[in-house]
């Protein structure tokens, strides 16, 4: 099997799954919640950086399967669009790992979805980057390019929180935490987008140099 055939099944089985935990959540969150509109928590639940993020990686491994040798599909399998959204699956994965794991307790379903959004989709962009997309082509000025997206849903939240009062998670919670610590909070995780994205482009770099390296004789 060729590269770019174990690349397309690859994308095409996690492009599923990832679609599947995504429509499983977001029937747990309609069907758990009550008091509170369909439209209310639609809109909730798209204000979670996870699922934002999880629709952004199913995106990324549908668009080259569907439409490969597209303009679209060409532009999902781009060194750049995966390296970024593979940025943004691992510090979902460890912002919940160490963040997040310890102050809930998910069971039957919730556990499933739970696992595929902050485990199994992460690690799966983050294989297919490292397997399948090109290196050698990221530059030191990507990584605080790719803090855009972050900064756009941080003054989302903002809107929407004080809007709605309802906050996606604890650390970004002004009305518990207040305005200085939650901001102190959110420059932290920027950081470690910037640390994350610095890393990715190191790694890059450095399988470049590795995969344009002529052979020994």
């Amino acid at each position: 099997m060729n590269k770019s055939r174990a690349a397309l099944m690859w994308r095409g089985a996690f492009a599923l799954i990832g679609w599947a935990a995504l429509a499983l959540q977001y029937g747990l969150m309609i069907t758990g919640s009550s008091g509170a509109s369909t439209t209310e928590l639609t809109l909730n639940f798209f204000s979670f950086f996870t699922i934002l993020t999880n629709v952004l990686v199913a995106v990324a491994l549908t668009l080259p399967v569907v439409g490969n040798g597209t303009r679209m599909g060409r532009w999902a399998a781009s060194e750049g669009v995966r390296a970024s959204v593979t940025m943004y699956a691992v510090v979902v994965g460890l912002v919940y790992h160490f963040l997040l794991h310890a102050t809930w307790d998910p069971q039957g379903w919730s556990l499933v979805a739970n696992i595929l959004l902050h485990y199994v989709m992460p690690a799966a962009i983050l294989l297919d980057w490292l397997l399948f997309t090109p290196k050698g082509r990221l530059r030191w000025i990507d990584a605080p390019k790719w803090l855009v997206f972050p900064l756009v849903y941080g003054g989302w939240t903002l809107v929407h929180g004080y809007a709605a009062g309802w906050w996606p998670y604890w650390f970004l919670n002004i009305g518990e935490l207040g305005l200085a610590r939650a901001a102190l909070y959110f420059l932290g995780l920027l950081v470690f987008f910037l640390i994350v994205g610095l890393l990715v482009v190191a790694i890059d770099r450095t399988l470049g140099r590795r995969d344009t390296k002529p052979a020994s004789a």
